[in-house]
């Protein structure tokens, strides 16, 4: 302990930096932005205590605009303003460029889906989840009468951190204008996030009764 008591600076220091570059790593946007705040904020502490005035005005500075940044992010996060949906082809051009680009993301999430049968597979619709030019997701239901039996729903790295897919299952409409009355997810997704989107568990799967999502 009194070795820790002597040198405990040196590890606020080092912390700091190694928590800085470490923030530097990280594709998602929204994870960056905590992180490099975390470590501004700790580099802030460490140069007031030695004194280092023009590194706290730095690291003040940077605090202010990460925190600024992540207001915004959240903010935006289910703002139909900011996330578009676009209905495409299964053959689309675009879309299967999407596809092949995140192919190995996409089946670490869903190991089971095939983009080469989309464009024979009957029922299927696709929607691409816009941020202005970018597109941060890809949803894929197939559609059995009333039902949309979910193919695919799958966020880019940089907005893992949210949840563009619920611009198609409950904000966008496009779903209920095909008289569609449920969403049901395959058994065993990785990081399913539906249950605050209003889905609930039936067995293996998530189930959002459309029209009561219309309801409320």
């Amino acid at each position: 302990m009194d070795w820790f008591a002597e040198h405990w600076l040196d590890f606020l220091g080092w912390g700091g930096s190694a928590l800085l570059v470490t923030s530097l790593l990280q594709t998602r946007v929204l994870r960056f932005r905590i992180l490099n705040l975390i470590a501004s904020l700790t580099l802030t502490v460490f140069n007031g205590i030695l004194g280092i005035w023009p590194m706290v005005a730095m690291n003040i500075v940077l605090s202010s605009i990460n925190l600024w940044f992540i207001m915004r992010l959240l903010r935006q996060q289910h703002d139909e303003a900011v996330f578009e949906v676009l209905e495409t082809r299964p053959d689309d051009a675009y879309l299967q460029h999407v596809l092949r680009v995140f192919s190995s993301d996409i089946s670490r999430f869903q190991p089971d889906f095939a983009p080469a049968t989309l464009a024979s597979t009957p029922g299927i619709a696709t929607y691409l989840v816009q941020k202005g030019t970018e597109t941060v997701g890809v949803v894929v239901p197939e559609i059995e009468e009333t039902t949309a039996r979910v193919r695919l729903d799958y966020v880019t790295p940089r907005y893992r951190d949210f949840s563009p897919g619920e611009f198609v299952w409950r904000r966008s409409g496009l779903l209920v204008a095909k008289g569609l009355d449920r969403v049901v997810t395959p058994p065993g997704m990785v990081n399913a996030y539906y249950e605050g989107l209003g889905f609930h568990r039936e067995g293996p799967s998530y189930v959002l009764e459309l029209r009561e999502g219309e309801k409320a």
